[in-house]
């Protein structure tokens, strides 16, 4: 059985229809395919294998966490779709990830990262022997935005050469025009596949050993500061003209880690681990326009308490013991 195969058997359908609802059950969209599931399960597997799929159109929408970002929403059949390739491929492209990729892998995560880099920060204080650490963190400006299709296309290729596999992944690509939309489950793949190509180039050419990268935010620790500045020039060059992406110019930075590393919504600063001052002010804004939904029944109280667990389970990975206590009942 090819792989284009494995991803429209019914069965491997059914299984991502289940993934796609995860959570989600109850919406109105997922409650109408599910009502003559077997009848929308065949016509979409009927289209697949026929090449005469095509993928709708998306719901866009804006969110302020740390940032704005516009997340785009696909027709819940085109979600079954993103499962069911990712069923497929992910486990053949996770393979050949570097260890110390953390973003949307099993296994991984922001806690798993936040530990690793202290690891790393351990190990090098040790090495230092009294000299200063000092850390690279950059961004790339626009990741998701500026992925470009032909480039990530080879890519896949280069690594499962199935004709059939590469239609449906380009019906994909081809259903947002510029670069890879924020919201499918298949652009987190990509974009993990696109700079597995940097994790590379910064292992193997760089020879760099403390770095570490969740989706486009990645760090380098090193106890050479002018080496660092030499690997964030050769990073900025590799990325334009292998991968056609810029560093952003704002977050590209080489600074001593003594001062705290900050990364992924927590600040490393010695042997504590703290909640950064901006993403707390931005949850407490964000409670009190949730609750005043919840007032005026715009949202449920399940939704308000599992927006508050989300937040007590980030909270309580940090050292802020009387942050949470002055916080008190307000929160929990």
């Amino acid at each position: 059985m090819t792989l284009f195969e494995q991803i429209t058997d019914f069965e491997n359908l059914h299984r991502a229809y289940l993934g796609a609802r995860q959570c989600k059950r109850y919406r109105f969209s997922i409650l109408k395919f599910g009502r003559r599931l077997e009848e929308n399960l065949l016509s979409l597997q009927k289209e697949l294998q026929g090449k005469t799929y095509k993928h709708g159109k998306y719901r866009e929408f804006v969110v302020s966490d740390s940032k704005k970002r516009t997340i785009r929403a696909a027709p819940f059949r085109d979600r079954v779709v993103h499962h069911a390739v990712c069923r497929a491929i992910e486990p053949i492209f996770d393979k050949g990830f570097i260890y110390d990729s953390y973003a949307c892998r099993k296994g991984k995560g922001t806690h798993a990262a936040v530990r690793r880099l202290e690891s790393f920060l351990r190990s090098l204080k040790t090495k230092a022997k009294g000299r200063r650490l000092y850390c690279l963190k950059c961004d790339v400006s626009k990741y998701f935005d500026n992925v470009d299709h032909e480039l990530i296309t080879k890519m896949i290729r280069r690594k499962i050469p199935d004709k059939d596999l590469l239609w449906l992944v380009g019906e994909i690509l081809e259903s947002h025009k510029q670069g890879i939309p924020i919201g499918n489950l298949t652009s987190q793949l990509f974009a993990n596949i696109y700079l597995n190509e940097l994790d590379y180039f910064v292992k193997r050419t760089l020879r760099e050993k403390y770095y570490l990268r969740y989706m486009d935010d990645f760090l380098i620790l090193g106890l050479d500061k002018k080496r660092l500045h030499e690997s964030k020039e050769l990073i900025r060059k590799f990325l334009r003209e292998q991968l056609k992406l810029e560093l952003h110019p704002k977050k590209a930075e080489v600074f001593p880690a003594d001062k705290g590393v900050d990364f992924l919504g927590y600040v490393i600063r010695g042997n504590k681990r703290f909640l950064r001052k901006s993403t707390v002010k931005r949850f407490l804004k964000k409670k009190h326009r949730l609750e005043a939904m919840v007032r005026n029944n715009v949202l449920s109280e399940q939704s308000w308490e599992n927006s508050r667990a989300s937040w007590r389970g980030y909270a309580k990975f940090a050292d802020s013991h009387k942050l949470l206590e002055k916080l008190g009942q307000s929160l929990w």
